[in-house]
């Protein structure tokens, strides 16, 4: 077994921050900062108070994860991800089906900047398939692969455009890290307790402690810490599983 220190279990651990208003949010940050690795600022927050939370989450030395899923032209995407370089983000996501220029040109575009302005390159990740969406959903829109084949092709070809991970299903996790090697990063949403029912969208889920086991390099969980009567517990508890899957593995 390894020896695994509490911090490098708690910097796996990515806090999705779907408040729904700045001060929300913030009661969030100053209860959890230290508590996790990462907080993830999605649609809902950054749509309703902008790139001041992420000013604020910086502010207090914790790191961000701008869960935005950039989707567009290629020049468009590349402009997209220099303004989160500038914002000083740590890590933050593309789609993969956006194509291999897309992510090329986003990475060229955030290694040139990140360079001249003497910045860290955030980690860019290419999002397969949304952890809602099971195989009936992808014929459903047109896919003729199902979810297990369409993620692995989908990071095959964000990895080959330059791409520093992907995020994908729990599910996924031993496949891309079989086919994509160990310094390709896989993000994980989709944790959920080994005994808790599922009772939202998302609809291929594991536990913290796999998930870990199996090889994710970071583990996204939002509702099982927020809707938590003890919120703190909830995330010590985590970062314990996170633990015992990094010594295990």
């Amino acid at each position: 077994m390894k020896n695994i220190s509490n911090k490098q279990a708690v910097d796996k651990l990515i806090f999705a921050l779907d408040a729904a208003s700045f001060d929300e949010a913030l009661s969030w940050i100053e209860l959890l900062s230290g508590h996790v690795g990462l907080f993830k600022v999605g649609f809902e927050l950054f749509t309703s108070v902008g790139p001041k939370i992420v000013d604020c989450i910086k502010q207090r030395n914790q790191r961000v994860f701008l869960d935005l899923k950039f989707h567009d032209i290629p020049n468009t995407v590349a402009r997209a991800a220099e303004a989160a370089v500038r914002l000083g983000v740590d890590m933050f996501n593309v789609h993969a089906s956006g194509g291999s220029k897309m992510i090329e040109e986003t990475v060229k575009a955030v290694q040139t900047l990140a360079e001249k302005n003497g910045r860290v390159k955030p980690i860019i990740l290419a999002v397969t398939v949304l952890t809602s969406l099971n195989d009936a959903d992808l014929l459903e829109i047109g896919f003729a692969k199902n979810a297990k084949d369409q993620v692995l092709y989908l990071a095959c070809l964000a990895k080959a455009a330059g791409a520093s991970g992907v995020v994908a299903s729990p599910h996924d996790i031993a496949e891309l890290r079989s086919q994509l090697g160990d310094d390709f990063i896989i993000v994980t949403p989709g944790i959920r307790s080994s005994q808790e029912e599922v009772k939202d969208d998302q609809k291929r889920t594991l536990s913290a402690l796999d998930a870990v086991k199996l090889g994710a390099d970071y583990i996204v969980v939002g509702r099982p810490i927020r809707t938590a009567a003890d919120p703190l517990a909830v995330c010590r508890q985590i970062v314990q599983k996170i633990a015992a899957g990094m010594a295990a593995g």
